[in-house]
């Protein structure tokens, strides 16, 4: 049984994300969604909420293979913890390449885990999870944008920050 890896923030996740992942689930028998945990980023979401919120948006959307965890370590060690041998990121057309290149080996220098890249779907290139926390902050619609699990949650939040 092939395990992938799709680790990131996820603050929010996004339909972009989403995309992703369900088309990785497609290919591999089972696919780790991983939030990464990195204590010098102060995320809008904590960790369990951001799982809470991928789990709730991939049970709303039917997909079954998937295992949503977290982890504040190497995602090297994680792969080797659970057995994976590939970790899938999703790139944009906005210079995700050049900045996803050199983890990917760095990744497999350290564990030997491969990395697959997947492009991301024309329609959803442009969504990223800060572009859609600036829309949000600003009044503007992200509907489509985000899962309908993220978006009560992230209106929410970004009404308490302006308090």
């Amino acid at each position: 049984m092939t395990i992938a890896v799709c680790p990131g923030s996820f603050d929010p996740v996004t339909a972009g994300h989403l995309d992703v992942i369900e088309r990785c689930a497609k290919l591999f028998a089972q696919v780790h969604v991983v939030v990464a945990v990195n204590a010098a980023k102060e995320p809008m979401f904590s960790e369990s909420e951001r799982r809470k919120m991928i789990e709730s948006a991939l049970e709303a959307d039917g997909v079954e293979n998937v295992v949503v965890s977290s982890t504040d370590g190497l995602i090297t060690e994680y792969c080797t913890r659970v057995g994976a041998s590939v970790i899938v990121k999703g790139l944009r057309q906005n210079g995700d390449y050049e900045a996803e290149l050199g983890m990917a080996l760095v990744n497999r220098q350290l564990s030997g885990v491969e990395t697959l890249f997947i492009p991301a779907d024309p329609i959803r290139e442009h969504i990223s999870s800060s572009i859609v926390k600036d829309v949000a902050r600003h009044g503007g619609d992200i509907t489509g944008m985000v899962p309908a699990s993220v978006y009560d949650a992230l209106i929410q939040a970004v009404t308490e920050e302006k308090k």
